[in-house]
């Protein structure tokens, strides 16, 4: 079964009760090695059920932060061995051209933070730039985690409550789109997620 297949039947699932379970489980595969949006599954069932529009916020929220944590600790206690294959993935190479030399990768996030300070953190929450990367090279770094993850619950429910409400406010108008051009919306998802690497070239 393709990428694709799989990720339509998933979102053909969204009108069941137990699919904010979903919501939450791929919000956390997405914090740490998953390249398709939250939003993607999130607008099916609010779309299907506005009423459902907090507990699917909620979901993804609390799977984006527990997705976070343990991306942390991967580059905190297993850097070596799964932290270098997630960021050679999930990196730009010109930002992070060898991510098992651990100077290198502390020196790029020394950089980061002293140019941007915590806003890097929320910029990565809020926008297509790999959020999983960050994550994980602060655990290289051994980065204050409440702090890390205080400011990204901040942002990233935020941006998942922005969404939310919005879908609930137009649910009558985002399900007519959703319904014709479903499978385009999640290629422009996955398109606009890469577009986070080229924001990470240009900074």
């Amino acid at each position: 079964m393709s990428y694709m297949k799989i990720i339509n039947r998933i979102l053909d699932k969204s009108a069941e009760p137990w699919y904010a379970w979903v919501v939450f489980l791929m919000t956390v595969f997405e914090s740490i090695f998953l390249f398709v949006p939250p939003e993607v599954f999130m607008t099916p069932a609010i779309v299907a059920n506005k009423k459902r529009a907090f507990s699917i916020t909620l979901a993804a929220t609390i799977g984006s932060v527990i997705g976070g944590a343990i991306a942390y600790m991967i580059g905190y206690w297993m850097y070596d061995i799964i932290g270098t294959w997630l960021v050679s993935v999930f990196a730009d190479p010109t930002i992070i051209p060898d991510p098992a030399d651990h100077v290198a990768v502390q020196n790029v996030i020394d950089t980061l933070l002293n140019k941007w300070g915590v806003w890097m953190i929320a910029v990565t929450a809020v926008t297509p730039i790999p959020y999983k990367v960050l994550a994980i090279c602060l655990g290289l770094c051994h980065y204050p985690i409440l702090l890390f993850l205080g400011i990204a619950a901040i942002f990233r429910t935020g941006r998942f409550a922005i969404i939310g409400f919005l879908l609930w406010r137009f649910q009558e108008q985002a399900n007519i789109i959703v319904k014709k051009y479903s499978w385009q919306l999640t290629i422009g998802a996955i398109i606009f997620a890469l577009m986070g690497l080229l924001i990470i070239t240009l900074i």
